[in-house]
């Protein structure tokens, strides 16, 4: 009975194990990280606002296996925190979604760190965190189904669903 309780328990504890090791990095981190694929992520070079103006439904992209914010993301939440602060009733859940290299273990946690980052920086903009929310879909949300850099890019991202209260 002790045998099979020891081999049921392993595998949960080792999925928590890494689940927290990969929490354990600095959520704080939110400086700027040039992402070298900025430039290819959707919305980078056009006026749709993907990555621009970051609109409910749209988003802003990372750097692989990173959650810092690059200049663009930066300026991009800065026109969703004016947005914000215009319209004090709205609140704003932050998906945070990866490509799907890596563990679901770990692109869940990488996705939690991703929206937690701009929520964080949200936060410093002036943005009550009481009208933040965050949830990881890790890599189960692609935005693009290729398995190539190009459908990556577009991966690992964060995104915006904005309602009322």
């Amino acid at each position: 009975m002790v045998s099979r309780f020891r081999f049921a328990v392993v595998p949960v504890v080792m999925a928590l194990g890494m689940y927290f090791t990969a929490c354990t990095q600095d959520e704080e981190k939110v400086e700027e990280a040039v992402a070298p694929d900025a430039a290819d992520a959707p919305g980078a070079n056009d006026d749709t606002g993907s990555g621009g103006s970051a609109p409910a439904g749209q988003a802003v992209f990372f750097a692989f296996d990173d959650y810092t914010l690059n200049s663009e993301a930066q300026g991009a939440l800065n026109t969703l925190a004016d947005q914000l602060k215009k319209k004090n009733a709205a609140v704003v859940q932050v998906e945070g979604h990866c490509d799907e290299r890596g563990s679901i273990e770990y692109n869940l946690a990488l996705g939690e760190r991703r929206a937690q980052s701009v929520k964080n920086y949200l936060v410093q903009l002036g943005i009550d965190p009481a009208r933040l929310s965050t949830i990881s879909y890790g890599e189960e949300k692609p935005s693009s189904d290729g398995h190539d850099e190009s459908a990556w890019s577009r991966n690992r991202r964060a995104e915006f669903v904005i309602s009322a209260q």
